[in-house]
């Protein structure tokens, strides 16, 4: 709201500029103009006073406002178009003529706030780049055989859901499996999804998140900076963790994971968790209620097969 009064106020100066230029070089305009207001009051006074019961009048033989406004505004067209100005010269612009730069057309978002809204939400998302060409109807099953490819039409399946069903159905994912199978991308294409609908998402690595985490609690910032990025982190719509395990695993990672997925549930508010490590290593490297959460709470999805990167690049070399 605060950039659409920005945008108004630039058109306000504009139209300023653009009045100041048309009355330099024509003075009756401004004339003109200036009498505008003036002549509808007093239009308006002889209309009333004439249709007074007590004056007993009639407002017949007075001309409509509509007609005296008509008047006025063919003149003024006459006088620009005459001085080399377009017609509509002192009409005021809008970014957007639908909801003339307001955002909304009645109580209904207007397309264009729908548009800033989506824009914000992937600058928010550390998304923008990765989600670039993510999409569920842009994902190839050539890179599967086997059991490889029915594990990827179960994840995919899932993933399609979790994203139709978000706002009645509360679920949590686990994509796991060997590397480069597709897990972040399924992950990726769940959230644009949802940031086109207009849900707020995060996306971190493990090792990015755990490093904010930790120069929040330990570094510099504030506390108040610590409790503003935990509050985003346990109440945006959604949360993805990727690439779980990349990070430096120590007690304070533990404690922050578990933290994080436990606010979330109880929140309600869903999160994505991919990573490389198997359930047993998981459990391992954590800690058993870190691990009784995931498996109890969360859906849980296995992909393997071979590495979609490596892939493409032998696909590439041959081609």
């Amino acid at each position: 709201m605060i950039e659409y009064a920005g945008i108004r106020d630039r058109h306000r100066h504009e139209l300023d500029q653009r009045r100041m230029r048309a009355y330099a070089r024509i003075p009756e305009l401004q004339e003109l103009e200036q009498q505008t207001p003036s002549l509808a009051m007093d239009l308006l006074r002889k209309r009333l006073l004439a249709a007074s019961p007590q004056e007993g009048g009639s407002d017949a033989g007075h001309p409509s406002f509509r007609e005296t406004a008509a008047q006025i505004s063919r003149r003024r067209t006459q006088l620009l178009t005459q001085n080399g100005f377009p017609p509509d010269y002192l009409e005021m612009t809008w970014d957007c003529p639908d909801c003339r730069d307001t955002g909304y057309i009645g109580h209904e978002k207007c397309r264009c706030l729908r548009r800033r809204e989506t824009a914000v939400l992937y600058d928010q998302s550390n998304l923008e780049m990765l989600a670039a060409d993510a999409d569920f109807s842009n994902l190839s099953e050539s890179y599967y055989t086997g059991e490889d490819l029915e594990r990827f039409r179960h994840a995919r399946r899932t993933c399609e859901r979790f994203v139709d069903e978000f706002d009645r159905v509360f679920r949590n994912l686990y994509l796991y499996g060997t590397v480069g199978t597709g897990k972040t991308m399924l992950s990726v294409c769940a959230a644009r999804a949802l940031i086109e609908k207009g849900k707020s998402v995060l996306y971190f690595s493990a090792a990015s998140l755990f490093d904010r985490l930790a120069d929040c609690t330990f570094g510099s910032g504030t506390r108040d900076a610590l409790r503003d990025f935990t509050g985003d982190l346990y109440n945006c719509d959604l949360l993805i963790i990727d690439d779980l395990g990349t990070e430096f695993t120590n007690a304070f990672v533990a404690s922050q994971l578990f933290s994080c997925i436990s606010e979330r549930e109880l929140n309600r508010h869903p999160t994505i968790i991919s990573t490389n490590l198997s359930l047993k290593e998981m459990q391992a490297r954590y800690s058993d209620r870190v691990f009784s959460r995931i498996t109890s709470t969360y859906e849980i999805c296995k992909l393997t097969g071979k590495d979609i990167r490596l892939q493409r690049r032998r696909r590439g070399r041959r081609a």
